[in-house]
């Protein structure tokens, strides 16, 4: 078999492997819509100002979910798995099988992204169907090119931050540290109407917030035009460029102990 064809058949080993484990399964799309429920019981009866109008905040916390799936599904997701995968030996174990290393990497990246696919259409659609969210036509070929390059940014950075994990059981420590201050200070969390302005240029290095605001962009109700959003996804693309340099330089396919 080709390289190609290789790839594919890994990638359907890993959803296979994943809806396997069924308990695991349900908690990775649990997760997303547990938030969205609660972030909407506690401020779902207030109103935000956008710049062309005032919206309920559901239509705020679906976009904002929308970007925590995927991050949840890319970053973390990978960065975990790949620590674990490299300190139990998988990775090194694979790596002297016939099977090239760029297509088991491949089936485990497209994998995480299937499964933020699958997060993305599920809270879209609970957002439509139990909070009354309209999905604006106008912006869905930006909405899908902000989901494009945030998977690819966040894979790519889940990988570089699993070159700097020193073991297993540090991993889920080291990436919840990684990004959940981010989302409190990037608009998936809180909006953030009335922060300090030092406060959101400090998010503003961060790609969490530019894949925030550009879902925002593109669920606005009151966006007139494509909804594409070049600055943030060209700050995406550039952390997205950095993170794989940094996973290429320093991958390794040993256990680090």
């Amino acid at each position: 078999m080709n390289s190609l064809a290789l790839a594919l058949r890994q990638v359907r080993f890993e959803n296979r492997a994943f809806w396997r484990n069924p308990i695991a399964a349900f908690f990775v799309f649990a997760f997303p819509l547990l938030f969205l429920v609660i972030f909407n019981l506690l401020f779902g009866n207030r109103d935000l100002e956008l710049p062309g109008g005032t919206v309920s905040t559901s239509t705020f916390y679906v976009p904002a979910i929308v970007a925590l799936s995927v991050i949840y599904a890319c970053y973390n997701n990978v960065a975990v798995g790949m620590s674990f995968a490299r300190e139990m030996g998988l990775l090194k174990r694979v790596h002297g099988t016939p099977l090239p290393g760029w297509s088991y990497m491949f089936g485990r990246i497209a994998h995480s992204v299937l499964v933020s696919v699958l997060l993305v259409a599920i809270v879209t659609a609970a957002g439509v169907l139990f909070y009354n969210v309209d999905v604006p036509t106008n912006t869905a070929p930006a909405f899908l090119v902000s989901l494009v390059v945030g998977a690819a940014t966040f894979c790519a950075l889940g990988m570089a931050v699993m070159t700097v994990i020193p073991n297993a059981d540090a991993s889920p420590a080291i990436v919840n540290v990684s990004i959940l201050p981010l989302l409190f200070i990037s608009d998936v969390f809180i909006p953030l109407q009335d922060a300090p302005g030092w406060l959101i240029a400090f998010a503003d290095i961060f790609p969490v917030r530019h894949f925030a605001m550009a879902m925002h962009a593109a669920f606005d109700p009151f966006e007139k035009g494509a909804g594409f959003e070049p600055v943030h996804l060209l700050v995406m693309a550039a952390w997205m460029v950095g993170g794989v340099a940094v996973a290429v330089r320093f991958f390794s396919w040993e256990p680090r102990r």
